[in-house]
């Protein structure tokens, strides 16, 4: 027994090393740290700044109000169950099937088992606990651009709860919810989250616009920006807090973080010229709101593919984001006349899709990536499917919810609110004191 036992030990030592538990790493700790805050000032007051410069004056506060708010609320909900129902895998095994498939359970519910020791892979558990909050937080605000300047405050509440319970957690498990998640087992490739996102966001902004309706007067009556230079410092802390979105994604100080950092910056670089090239050679002169609409789709398209994609790819997969975001967000609007505000689908669920689709080749290292993909056409394919897959979802989801909220407390302010602005009927403020 005892020869049998020395034999078989040689076999048993590298298992015994892979069961050796995660130890803390001071070098990860301290970029995971660092990434969380830069993927929160995405938000605010990033994302708030740059949606807030792109409407009337007498907007102004409702965006910046809304943006914060659901910073808020996203906060509290992700600690009493978002985080559970997103990454609690009790039960859930590779090839699995049932409810687990798509969302996950409630033993983290109230961040429940949450200690300083608690470890994800080299970071404490609640750094990832908070980095994946952000995510959560900018998703349903995201969404706020796409039916700007005419949802009651109290309608948006409830609408980011419910969206936010209904349609971003389900789809965040079911892609990063690890063995036994539905897309995970797919083999969709979404490395910080142009599905779970871009798209799910995307897909909810063109739905809420469509049922919540036209802005009055859109679009006949001239609606310009009040303030491109909040716009765009607001675009240029998106590039920076992206950083953190993309690179931070991979949860460690490493070459796959730096290699996401570098394709991120230029993806974003490759966009806001293709877009601002061919608005250029369109409407004779290059614009501001182009050169930071084509920058986000640029930061967008890259998102699913930042951990896989090399350099080659990311320049090639910038450009197409970029001129396929303009027309999307200028003539498909004006083609099939919704009042998508502030371009959310045109940006965030375009740019995603592209850049969810090219993921799965430009992972390929015969094209320059550096994921496994040797089946160019088997992985768009799936790719295809998470797609398909996400749009349906989100889009079914969103518009019972809003059904939902637009019969119970209604979705949209009434005429004189909308003419007075939010600003003074919502909150009886100015963005500015003209006195």
């Amino acid at each position: 027994m005892r020869s049998r036992f020395l034999v078989a030990l040689p076999a048993l030592i590298p298992s015994i090393a892979l069961a050796a538990p995660a130890t803390l790493d001071s070098g990860d700790t301290a970029w995971m740290l660092t990434a969380t805050m830069l993927v929160l000032l995405m938000t605010i007051p990033g994302l708030a700044l740059f949606y807030g410069g792109m409407v009337r004056a007498k907007n102004l506060l409702s965006v910046l109000m809304q943006c914060f708010a659901i910073t808020a609320l996203v906060t509290v909900l992700w600690v009493v169950y978002g985080y559970s129902v997103a990454f609690d895998t009790t039960g859930m095994a590779a090839g699995s099937t049932g409810l687990h498939s798509f969302v996950g359970g409630l033993g983290h519910a109230m961040l429940a088992g949450l200690t300083p020791g608690s470890l994800y892979n080299t970071v404490p558990e609640a750094v990832f606990v908070m980095f994946q909050m952000t995510f959560a937080i900018i998703t349903p605000a995201l969404i706020v651009g796409a039916i700007a300047e005419r949802m009651k405050f109290s309608a948006l509440l409830l609408f980011t709860g419910l969206w936010f319970t209904l349609a971003y957690l389900p789809v965040a498990h079911m892609v990063w919810g690890g063995p036994g998640s539905y897309l995970g087992d797919l083999g969709v490739l979404d490395f910080a989250g142009g599905t779970v996102v871009h798209i799910n966001a995307g897909i909810a902004g063109l739905v809420g616009c469509l049922v919540i309706g036209k802005r009055r007067g859109y679009p006949n009556t001239p609606m310009p920006p009040h303030n491109l230079g909040y716009t765009l410092v607001g675009a240029s802390m998106l590039w920076l807090g992206w950083f953190g979105f993309n690179a931070g994604s991979a949860v460690a100080a490493n070459g796959s973080a730096a290699m996401a950092m570098l394709v991120t910056q230029i993806a974003t670089a490759a966009a806001a010229i293709g877009w601002t090239a061919v608005e250029w050679l369109t409407h004779r002169r290059p614009s501001v709101l182009g050169i930071a609409s084509g920058a986000v789709a640029g930061l967008v398209a890259i998102t699913p593919a930042a951990g896989t994609c090399g350099p080659g790819g990311a320049l090639v997969l910038g450009l197409v984001a970029g001129v396929v975001c303009f027309f999307c967000a200028t003539r498909l609007k004006r083609r099939f006349g919704y009042d998508d505000s502030l371009d959310v689908f045109g940006v965030h669920a375009v740019a995603g899709i592209v850049g969810a689709l090219l993921t799965g080749p430009l992972a390929a290292p015969v094209l320059g990536g550096f994921g496994t993909v040797t089946d160019l056409g088997l992985q768009l394919w799936i790719q295809l499917k998470g797609v398909t897959f996400t749009v349906v979802y989100s889009a079914i989801v969103s518009w019972v919810v809003l059904k939902a909220v637009d019969l119970t407390i209604g979705l949209r302010v009434d005429e004189e609110q909308e003419q007075v602005g939010l600003d003074i009927a919502l909150h009886e403020e100015r963005g500015y004191n003209l006195s």
